[in-house]
């Protein structure tokens, strides 16, 4: 009897199966809305209520990168606009989570720390770029440090604020074990906090991304801050549109191999 019904039970496993749950399926929802926005695009644009300088069709766009491509400036754009990102990145973020796991474990760093640090959040991108250009000039010195100023704080926050809810009788335990320190730090409250941690990673990068459009915009004379900065006091709205959507595209990839790490992570220390 058991035998017989086997192929009825896969069967009903199989159709029980929740459909977004399915690899497929979600990667082919994910292109839904991207479709019908370029469909709605090309459409306005080529309804006659806008101008080719107010809105591009995806065609002229298209003949813009196509163009930069064979110039060699597209993929150089690319290029020195992703090491910047991901050297500041790994720069703020490593130093967030050394100063958010210091701040999150002793209550003397949190008051010597916190107030501090919160001021500074507060202060906007932009008003860091006179300062970092008169320091250390139009170089990529300037640049990497403000990425690496807006990478640090989503991963100091959320490591801070979770390490200070860490349960007290899983540390006890690990203490038990002869755990201490930094060996307990990496054991047991960073495994701990690890969700919070890659949501703080994930955060970081995209900050990264928006700190670099605001250093590349006004200190810049390659990358796509600059290609944004051009186009407009060029009236290429073409291009404009075009660094637009390759922004969008590198923050989206990089947000995805994060994903990768977190599943990687939840494998390995969940």
């Amino acid at each position: 009897m058991t035998v017989h019904n086997a192929p009825e039970v896969v069967a009903t496993t199989v159709a029980r199966t929740p459909v977004l749950s399915r690899r497929g399926v979600r990667i082919a929802a994910g292109f839904v809305l991207p479709i019908v926005l370029l469909a709605v695009w090309q459409l306005a644009s080529t309804s006659g209520a806008f101008t080719s300088s107010q809105l591009p069709s995806p065609a002229m766009v298209w003949e813009a990168a196509v163009d930069l491509a064979q110039r060699g400036l597209l993929g150089q754009y690319v290029a020195i606009s992703t090491q910047r990102v991901l050297i500041g990145f790994a720069f703020g973020a490593g130093l967030g989570l050394l100063l958010g796991a210091l701040v999150g474990l002793s209550r003397w760093s949190d008051v010597l720390f916190s107030p501090t640090l919160a001021a500074i959040r507060a202060v906007p991108s932009l008003a860091w770029v006179p300062l970092l250009i008169l320091w250390f000039k139009i170089g990529e010195d300037s640049k990497i440090i403000l990425i690496a100023i807006g990478a640090f704080f989503p991963v100091y926050t959320t490591v801070a604020a979770a390490l200070k809810h860490v349960d007290r009788h899983l540390v006890e335990a690990g203490r038990a074990f002869g755990l201490n320190g930094v060996r307990l730090l990496t054991t047991v409250q960073l495994p701990a906090v690890l969700p919070s941690v890659i949501s703080g990673l994930r955060l970081a990068m995209a900050q990264a991304w928006l700190f670099l459009v605001a250093a590349e915009l006004i200190a810049s004379s390659m990358g796509l801050g600059f290609l944004l900065n051009d186009s407009q006091n060029n009236g290429r709205t073409d291009r404009l549109f075009l660094a637009i959507i390759l922004l969008a595209i590198l923050g989206i990839i990089t947000d995805s191999l994060l994903g990768l790490f977190e599943r990687w992570s939840a494998r390995r220390w969940g």
